[in-house]
């Protein structure tokens, strides 16, 4: 909602990681990690590998990559006291908070997990919900003919 990039200054337990400068992060749950952290170049995870990932939405620097972390680190999120404008947290996609420079959040995993339910078992369910729904991996068998003149090999 912003014109200017987004300064996030980001601790893991009482350890600095870095400051976000780009249009944001993601903070994510393992089960959470094939919705938006993919579509932002994040890892898929399986959901019971226990972890946050943590995923810069399109980063100023180009060596800014994704992380997962121990489920059981402590993140907290600090609107630079420097950054030219506002920032927002979205939780889950639904309410949205505006952030003053200073504002920070605490991001910690709970002790208790929501429990989901399996057609076959999770790591089944998982891969088979990766190759059907996203179809991950799949593309169109190559012709067996050869080299047409509609279509021919450039060498070149």
């Amino acid at each position: 909602m912003s014109s200017f990039l987004t300064s996030l200054d980001c601790h893991c337990d009482n350890s600095y990681v870095t400051r976000v400068q780009g249009d944001g992060l993601i903070i994510s749950t393992t089960s959470g990690s094939t919705a938006y952290s993919l579509a932002a170049g994040g890892s898929m995870v399986h959901p019971q590998v226990p972890g946050i990932l943590f995923t810069p939405i399109c980063p100023h620097s180009l060596s800014f990559r994704p992380l997962i972390l121990p489920e059981y680190v402590t993140l907290r999120v600090q609107v630079s006291p420097h950054s030219r404008g506002k920032a927002w947290a979205s939780f889950d996609g639904k309410d949205r908070q505006e952030l003053q420079a200073g504002d920070e959040l605490q991001c910690t995993t709970s002790l208790w997990p929501v429990p989901t339910m399996c057609e076959m078992d999770s790591t089944q369910d998982f891969l088979r919900s990766v190759r059907e729904g996203l179809h991950w991996n799949m593309r169109g068998a190559q012709s067996t003919d050869g080299p047409s003149e509609e279509h021919p090999i450039n060498n070149t």
